[in-house]
C-alpha cells in the first residue's frame, strides 16, 4: 500500500507540473522566437537605411566594411542588392558580387518597397530566419537588403529553458517523493501492525496487538477497536477450549456411572423389562459418543494447526492392516489400487482419523461378501468405496451436517463422523466430496494438496530405495479381533443413513 500511495501522489505532482511547465515551455519558445524576430528585422531595417544612404551617394565601396563589421559583430549574414537585384555587396567572404537575385521572392518583394520576414532554409540544409528591407527613400526604391541569422542559437535557448523546467520539475519531484514517502510510511505503519495482529488472531493467539499511538485518527481508533475485539475473542475462545477441555473429564463419569446403574439393575428386573433395559444403555452409549464428538469437533475447531508432509501412502497401508481383522469377521475385504501418490499436507493425526471414520462408515453398511476399496489416484486423491446400498443426491449434499441422520436409518449414529472428517480436510487444504459409486454404493472421494518434490530428487533410506515406493495390493482374507481404534475420532455411524 506504501508503494501505491507513493506513486499515486508522485503521478499527482507530475500530472500538475506538466500542465504547468509545459505551457510556460511553449510560451517561453514563441516568445524567444518573436523577439528574436524583431530584432532581426528592426536591425535589417538599420542597415537599409544605411546602405541606401551610401547607395544614393554613389559610396559603394563603403558597403562591404558597413556589413562586414555588423556581421563580423553579430554573426549574422548580410546581402545588398541594386535597384535591379544585382548583388552589390554580401558579408560571406566566399559569396560571389554582381549576381543577379531578383527573382528571388523576398528580394522581388523588397524592390516593390514591400518588406519580407519569414523562416527559410539556407544553402547548407540549416534553418534561417530572413528579413528583407527595401532600401528606399519615400517611395523611391535605390535597394533591397537581407538580413539572415540561423535559428541554432535560438533553438539551443529554448532548449536550454527546457533543460531547466526539466531540472526544476525532477528537484520538485524528488522532494515530493520525499515528503509522499513519509506521509504513506506514516499512514500505513497502523495498517501493517494491524495486518500482522491479524495474522497472529488467525493463528490463534495475539502477541503483537497493532500500534494504536502513530497514524491517522481514523486509523488509531480502528487499531483500538482491533485490539479490544482481539482481546474479548480471545478470551472467549480460551473459555470455549476450558470447556472442551473440562467437560470430557466431568462427563464421562457420570455417564460410565449411570450405564453401571443401569447394567445393575437387570438382575433385579422383570424379564419383559430386559429390552427396555437394553434400550436405555444404549441411548446411554450413544449420548457418549455424542458428548465425545462435540468435544472432539470443538477441540478441532478451537485448534489451529499448521499442516505437514504426511505419506498418504503409508498412513493408508497402516490404517487397512489396522481394519482388516475386523472387516474378516462381517466377511468383507478391504483393498488398496491405483499407484502410490507420495507425501501429502495434512495436519498431524488428520489422516489417520478421516480414514478410519470413512473405514468405519464403509463396513457398517457393506454386505456380506463385498468389498471396500481405498483407490489412490493421480494428484493425490484417495476414493473410499463401498458396495453398500448408497445415499440419494439429496442425503449426500446433507451429509457433512451436524447431528444429520438420513431418514431410515437403523443405526444409533451421532451425526458427528462426516463433519468431523470434513474438518480435518479443510483444515489440511484440501475438500472431500461425496459421490455414487459404480454400480451401488459410495465413492468418498478425499483430494489433498501434494508436496513439492526436492529438486535433488526422492529422499531414500537404509539400502538405497526410494522412501516413497508404490504400496502392494492387500485383501483381507481372515479374521482376527477387532482393531485398535483409540487413536480415531468418534466415527459417523449416521451419516450415510443405510441399515
Amino acid at each position: 500500500m506504501t508503494r501505491r500511495l507513493l506513486l499515486s501522489y508522485l503521478g499527482l505532482a507530475l500530472l500538475v507540473l506538466v500542465g504547468l511547465e509545459v505551457p510556460l515551455g511553449f510560451v517561453y519558445a514563441r516568445g524567444e522566437t518573436s523577439r528574436f524576430s524583431q530584432s532581426v528585422e528592426r536591425d535589417a531595417a538599420m542597415l537599409a537605411e544605411v546602405t541606401e544612404e551610401n547607395i544614393e551617394k554613389g559610396n559603394l565601396d563603403a558597403l562591404p566594411d558597413v556589413i562586414g563589421d555588423y556581421a563580423e559583430r553579430t554573426g549574422g549574414r548580410v546581402v545588398v542588392t541594386d535597384r535591379r537585384g544585382i548583388v552589390l555587396a554580401d558579408s560571406h567572404p566566399a559569396a560571389p558580387v554582381g549576381g543577379d537575385l531578383a527573382a528571388q521572392r523576398d528580394i522581388a518583394r523588397a524592390l516593390r518597397n514591400q518588406p519580407t520576414v519569414t523562416t527559410t532554409t539556407d544553402a547548407d540544409g540549416d534553418d534561417v530566419l530572413s528579413a528583407t528591407m527595401p532600401g528606399a527613400s519615400g517611395t523611391t526604391v535605390r535597394g533591397a537588403l537581407r538580413l539572415t541569422y540561423p535559428l541554432s542559437e535560438v533553438t539551443a535557448r529554448v532548449h536550454r529553458i527546457w533543460g531547466a523546467l526539466a531540472l526544476a520539475g525532477g528537484c520538485v519531484l524528488a522532494v515530493v517523493a520525499l515528503v509522499a514517502f513519509s506521509l504513506a510510511r506514516w499512514i500505513t505503519r497502523p495498517l501493517r501492525t494491524l495486518e500482522a495482529a491479524t495474522a497472529q488472531l488467525a493463528d490463534g493467539r495475539l502477541t503483537d496487538p497493532p500500534d494504536a499511538t502513530v497514524g491517522p485518527p481514523e486509523l488509531r481508533s480502528l487499531a483500538a477497536s482491533f485490539t479490544r475485539t482481539a482481546t474479548r475473542l480471545q478470551h472467549l475462545l480460551g473459555a470455549q477450549q476450558a470447556f472442551a477441555s473440562e467437560a470430557s473429564h466431568q462427563l464421562k463419569t457420570p455417564l460410565t456411572a449411570l450405564r453401571l446403574r443401569l447394567e445393575n439393575f437387570e438382575p433385579h428386573l422383570d424379564p419383559r423389562a430386559h429390552p427396555s433395559l437394553e434400550e436405555a444403555v444404549g441411548e446411554v452409549e450413544r449420548l457418549g459418543r455424542m458428548v465425545q464428538g462435540l468435544l472432539a469437533l470443538a477441540r478441532l475447531e478451537n485448534t489451529a494447526t499448521t499442516p505437514e508432509p504426511v505419506d498418504l501412502d503409508a498412513v493408508v497401508t497402516d490404517r487397512v492392516a489396522m481394519w482388516e481383522p475386523l472387516a474378516a469377521e462381517q466377511y468383507v475385504a478391504i483393498d488398496i489400487t491405483g499407484p502410490a501418490v507420495g507425501r501429502v499436507w495434512a495436519i498431524p493425526g488428520a489422516l489417520e482419523q478421516v480414514i478410519d471414520n470413512l473405514l468405519a462408515n464403509a463396513l457398517r453398511v457393506s454386505p456380506p461378501s463385498t468389498t471396500v476399496t481405498l483407490h489412490r489416484a493421480p494428484g493425490t486423491e484417495l476414493h473410499v468405496i463401498d458396495q453398500g446400498p448408497g445415499m440419494s443426491e439429496a442425503d449426500r449434499a446433507r451429509a457433512f451436517d451436524r447431528f444429520w441422520r438420513a431418514s431410515g436409518s437403523h443405526h444409533d449414529g451421532t451425526g458427528l463422523g462426516l463433519p468431523i472428517v470434513r474438518h480435518l480436510v479443510d483444515a489440511s487444504g484440501g475438500t472431500i466430496t461425496l459421490r455414487p459409486a459404480p454400480g451401488t454404493g459410495l465413492d468418498a472421494h478425499v483430494r489433498l494438496r501434494p508436496v513439492t518434490p526436492h529438486p535433488r530428487g526422492p529422499r531414500t533410506t537404509g539400502g538405497g530405495s526410494p522412501l516413497l515406493r508404490p504400496v502392494p495390493r492387500t485383501r483381507a482374507v481372515t479374521r482376527g479381533p477387532r482393531p485398535d481404534r483409540s487413536r480415531a475420532w468418534p466415527t459417523d455411524e449416521t451419516a450415510r443413513g443405510r441399515p
